[in-house]
């Protein structure tokens, strides 16, 4: 194991270029092919390392020599668990390879539990989220197991659980601690504090972040504190903290955003603190309210940094020579890095100003759009080219989150999207995208995902090569990737322009493959609901259903629409056979409701393609969509019954019906008695559930025996009921089923008997629309021609009672508006050619 790789220099012009030079044993077989086993170990190694866990085990899979190399030390001396659910034997697994383990970043209280079998004697750094449920008990097995522990940090989530008993726990047990940040716990006491002054001698960075109480006068005695941030913590006595504070010997930088301090409190730091350098107070309502503090700059030679100041100018002054032309400071130290005393502070600051960041974009206080644009936008990006992944993480988050204005129907701040888009902020998203990191892929595509709600940054992220990544992003094996990709990719697919781009980067078939994994896979629901919200999408175009079909997009539609429960699902059928731009609000009523909705958007292709007849013979399909016509949930019956039966807009203005044998799969399947029940129920609720109810039975009743199905379950009477109602859409769309159903003499003596001629006579005198006025008089004409007059002496049975109906009136009644509708939009000529000829040309001028 002694191979290495050489290196030479060459010179291009004036740029010099790196080769390696390969080792002489690396040679080619006869077929040209390079024996990947020969590469030198440190090769291997290097690989290794742009790798992340999964595809470095698989790797090491390969053969014995490279399971030896993919256990090097220099290999795992970081590891990132927070993508992965670990319990205590996948932790067992990897004790072997943790001796050497330095830093570890973890996820949830479970987590936390499980990596005490990990055995990392040496571990240093520990950094965890997602820990709300931790308890005192944990956290101080924690600690106890890891006594060499240099870096402790737990946050941003709340630490409910968590008191000052494991804070002194923490003290005790990890000597060496010389940066603890805790966020959300209930109080730091005395006790606690006190013991960390006693215990942990080296102990700098300091951090109790929005928590109810911390005790000033202990906080005192910390002499080795140089930076402390209790930023969103309340209930602190500020008298106290500057006469004591003020006084520690090495403080140099103190975090009070998000706090209730006060001007007079910040000025009496500035004159009293000699070791303090920088004060951050971002969203400091007392400060940011006060217009004289505001208006002074005379801060006694310390940098203040708050929304009212210039941060970036601010930050600047800390440097020796303060470059006059460089904005980007951080990104100026980042390339300097001459002046290696700043390192801690600036670090600090990254980190500080960022998570504040992060707080503030969520909770979107008002008053602060001025700062998100001209400063807030270019510090996050700023912060996402950070050497601290923590930094880059929340950046990448915090900028997902600042642009949304309103979670309920996905509207973004235009401003805030385009001040990311100036300052390059779509490349650098997309380069973190492509990270190895699943932490920062997840993040950074979803900040793609939101801003791309904006048309705007949609075509920019197109143009820079985004819908590739986000494709190659929606195969990965991480559930939180995964899911992040596919909202981007739904949200790119609103778009026209972009649905061919999609379907051509492989992204139908990588959102297709999301459905067949994690519809059956516990925790998916986000997936499913983007990965079919997608779908539903690229099923409106020609092309892209065609795609959908091809790759099994029906099978995994029918699948989830079968077997998920969720209510979510439910709610995505909206205008399930026609086109699929509107977005659901409510988080679980979308999965079943997506998986209709592009099981419709197939079929609503009609002959243009097979997706009708795919729709119609996958196992299930029609099931599916009948099965969904019973759901609670308006929206989902709302849309769910246009997957069944096309809807009233195609079927008229278009002449698209369902295909025969969909129209029989449908009523064999109990679609006739569940869209009358549906029909039945609707009385009450909205016009859009309404109009769709009667336009499925329209569709169905296209069959003469569907059509007497209708009939003998019921659906006549709230046919007649729809068709009395107010609603241009609801009242044409019942009188077109009430057109189909009258041909049937059975059905037309129905119609009589619930009193649906006068509905009848009503719609072709008074509507305003001329094709309702059209289909009511020959509803009336069929009903009326003689054939209905032999049953008409027997009449209706109703459970085995019968009796005879008197035709007279209604006939009269009918045949007189008929006669009067005939007379009011035709022509004496057309009259008579429409007379004298059945045929659809003669006929067709009676409009």
């Amino acid at each position: 194991m002694s191979r290495r790789v050489r290196r030479r220099v060459v010179r291009r012009g004036q740029e010099k270029v790196d080769f390696p030079e390969i080792d002489e044993n690396l040679t080619l077989d006869e077929k040209g092919v390079l024996d990947w086993t020969t590469l030198p170990d440190d090769t291997v190694i290097q690989l290794f390392s742009c790798l992340n866990y999964r595809d470095r085990a698989s790797l090491s899979s390969t053969c014995r020599t490279w399971r030896t190399l993919g256990k090097s030390p220099c290999l795992w001396q970081m590891l990132d668990l927070r993508p992965h659910k670990i319990d205590a034997a996948a932790a067992s697994s990897l004790a072997s390879r943790c001796e050497n383990l330095q830093k570890l970043w973890f996820r949830g209280p479970e987590s936390a539990d499980a990596i005490i079998k990990l055995r990392a004697q040496n571990l240093r750094e520990i950094s965890a989220d997602g820990c709300r449920k931790m308890t005192d008990a944990t956290l101080s097995v924690l600690a106890a197991r890891h006594e060499a522990l240099e870096c402790l940090q737990i946050g941003p989530d709340f630490c409910e659980r968590i008191s000052s008993d494991a804070i002194k726990a923490i003290a005790i047990c990890c000597p060496r601690l010389q940066k603890l940040r805790i966020s959300g716990v209930h109080e730091v006491d005395a006790d606690a504090i006190n013991a960390l002054a006693k215990h942990c001698q080296n102990l700098t960075d300091i951090g109790f972040i929005d928590c109810r109480k911390v005790d000033e006068t202990a906080m005192s005695n910390v002499k080795s504190v140089r930076f402390l941030s209790v930023a969103g913590t309340t209930n602190i006595k500020w008298n106290l903290v500057v006469e004591l504070w003020s006084k520690l010997p090495h403080l140099i930088g103190l975090d009070v955003s998000r706090t209730d301090i006060s001007p007079n409190t910040v000025a009496r730091f500035f004159s009293s603190s000699f070791s303090l350098k920088v004060l951050c107070a971002l969203n400091c309502p007392a400060l940011e309210e006060d217009a004289t503090f505001v208006s002074n700059n005379n801060h006694k030679g310390k940098v203040l940094l708050a929304v009212f100041t210039d941060i970036l100018k601010g930050v600047a002054n800390l440097f020796v020579d303060t470059p006059t032309t460089e904005r980007n400071i951080f990104q100026h130290w980042r390339n300097s890095k001459k002046d290696k005393k700043l390192d801690d502070i600036l670090n600090w600051l990254e980190s500080m100003i960022c998570t504040s960041l992060l707080r503030v974009s969520g909770s979107n206080p008002p008053g602060l759009d001025n700062f998100w644009l001209n400063q807030g936008a270019t510090l996050l990006l700023s912060f996402m080219q950070s050497a601290q992944e923590e930094v880059q993480e929340r950046a990448a988050t915090a900028l997902a989150t600042f642009v949304v204005i309103d979670d309920e129907n996905a509207n973004i701040d235009t401003g805030r999207a385009e001040a990311v888009m100036r300052d390059n902020g779509i490349r650098l998203l997309l380069n973190l995208a492509q990270s190895w990191r699943e932490g920062l892929q997840s993040e950074a595509a979803k900040a793609i995902a939101n801003l791309s709600v904006n048309a705007k940054v949609a075509k920019a992220v197109a143009e820079e090569g985004g819908i590739s990544i986000l494709a190659n992003l929606a195969r990965s094996v991480n559930r939180l990737v995964a899911e992040e990709a596919a909202g981007g990719l739904w949200n790119l697919s609103v778009g026209e322009e972009h649905k061919v781009a999609i379907a051509e980067a492989g992204g139908v078939k990588a959102l297709v493959d999301l459905i067949f994994k994690w519809s059956t896979s516990t925790g998916g629901e986000g997936v499913l609901e983007r990965a079919a919200g997608a779908l539903a999408n690229l099923a409106a175009d020609d092309k892209c259903s065609i795609e959908v079909a091809s790759v099994g997009g029906v099978h995994a539609l029918v699948m989830l629409a079968r077997c998920c429960k969720v209510e979510g699902v439910q709610e995505q059928v909206e205008f399930c056979s026609y086109l699929l731009n509107t977005l659901f609000s409510a988080r679980l009523l979308f999965q079943l409701v997506v998986a209709a909705r592009a099981l419709a958007n197939l079929a609503a292709h009609g002959d243009s393609n097979s997706n009708n007849a795919a729709v119609g013979q996958e196992a299930g399909a029609l099931d599916a969509l009948v099965q969904l016509t019973r759901s609670p949930h308006d929206g989902v019956k709302h849309n769910t019954i246009i997957g069944c039966c096309i809807g009233k807009k195609l079927l008229v203005r278009y002449g698209i019906y369902p295909l025969t044998r969909n129209r029989e799969a449908i009523a064999a399947a109990g679609g006739v008695e569940a869209l009358v029940a549906l029909a039945h129920s609707c009385s009450n609720a909205s016009h859009g559930l309404q109009e769709r109810a009667a336009g499925a039975l329209w569709g169905l009743s296209v069959s003469e025996a569907n059509s007497i199905a209708i009939g003998r379950e019921g659906g006549v009477a709230p046919l007649i009921t729809l068709a009395q109602s107010d609603a241009e859409d609801v009242h044409e769309t019942a009188a077109g089923a009430l057109w189909n159903l009258a041909f049937n003499p059975g059905n037309a003596l129905r119609i009589v008997d619930e009193g649906g001629v006068p509905a009848l006579v009503h719609l072709c005198s008074s509507s305003v629309s001329k094709m309702t006025r059209f289909m009511s008089a020959l509803a009336l004409a069929y009903m009326f021609d003689g054939r209905m007059d032999e049953i008409a002496l027997v009449g209706t049975s109703t459970e085995g009672s019968s009796k005879s109906i008197n035709l007279d009136g209604p006939r009269r009644m009918a045949l007189k508006n008929i006669e009067a509708f005939v007379l009011t939009f035709a022509d004496p000529q057309a009259f008579s050619a429409a007379a004298a000829s059945s045929a659809p040309a003669a006929l067709s001028q009676v409009n």
